[in-house]
């Protein structure tokens, strides 16, 4: 399949004029605001899949991660298509000046890593998503430790959220952004990086419906999660992935404490 076309001319012109900016509060539309143009025209984007994503109503929006640059192209794609994405985001960066004015005007939602507060992450998320907001997250945790892009083992935590809130879960994969911004670097604007978003229909998740949400239950929802992420990526790159996802809990050794969020959800 490869990936999508670039955006033309027209479709660019009609993504500015057209993008939600209900929603945002001042700082976080503001930073939308600075950083459009690199985004919409300093870089070959393209997507496709904008017909899955819900117009009204709380969804759960999963994607994968290769990028810190993963945000600003999927918020591109959230509000040229009518929704203000709010994101899960580790609570240090509530601490940063100004971030923590974008972040916590944006309505996004702080992940309490190793804190006794990690209970609030999940009901953040939950309330946000009762509240008929568009919840992005990246079960990873952070960008992809994997040599070759690939979805590391995924945090359990999305699960917990998905099947308490019975929001729907949309699956969404993300390539090309790690050119454009490296995990240690600046952004390269030179030449124009290619970039595409993949966005697919929403995740059956039934078989899981009126289950204990055990470590097996949520272990077994996250991977099917994140199944229909990574299928996304292969549609991408037009390659297949490894037949086991990388895990950087076992190369860190036995001593590796993990993501409180998925300790939390079992």
């Amino acid at each position: 399949m490869g990936m999508p076309p670039e955006l033309t001319v027209r479709q660019r012109i009609a993504a500015t004029v057209r993008r939600r900016r209900r929603g945002s509060g001042f700082w976080f539309g503001l930073a939308i605001a600075l950083i459009w143009p690199f985004v919409l025209w300093g870089t070959r984007l393209g997507w496709r899949g904008g017909e899955h994503l819900p117009r009204t109503g709380g969804a759960l929006l999963v994607g994968n991660h290769v990028s810190g640059s993963d945000p600003i192209f999927d918020i591109a794609f959230g509000t040229t298509h009518g929704r203000m994405p709010r994101f899960m985001a580790k609570s240090e960066l509530w601490q940063v000046p100004v971030v923590k004015w974008v972040l916590g005007r944006g309505g996004h939602i702080p992940v309490y890593r190793a804190s006794k507060r990690v209970g609030e992450s999940f009901a953040g998320a939950i309330d946000a998503l009762n509240r008929g907001e568009l919840v992005a997250v990246y079960p990873e945790g952070t960008y992809t430790a994997d040599p070759d892009g690939w979805p590391m083992k995924p945090k359990n935590g999305v699960a917990r959220i998905a099947l308490r809130s019975g929001a729907p879960v949309i699956p969404m994969a993300n390539w090309g952004t790690q050119d454009f911004l490296p995990a240690e670097g600046k952004p390269r604007f030179r030449p124009r990086r290619r970039i595409g978003i993949a966005i697919g229909p929403p995740v059956d998740l039934s078989e899981f419906a009126g289950k204990p949400l055990t470590r097996t239950t949520l272990d077994a929802a996250t991977t099917k999660i994140m199944d229909e992420v990574t299928a996304l990526l292969e549609g991408l790159r037009d390659e297949t992935r490894p037949a086991t996802p990388y895990d950087p809990d076992a190369t860190a050794g036995p001593e590796a404490p993990g993501d409180p969020v998925e300790r939390a959800a079992s």
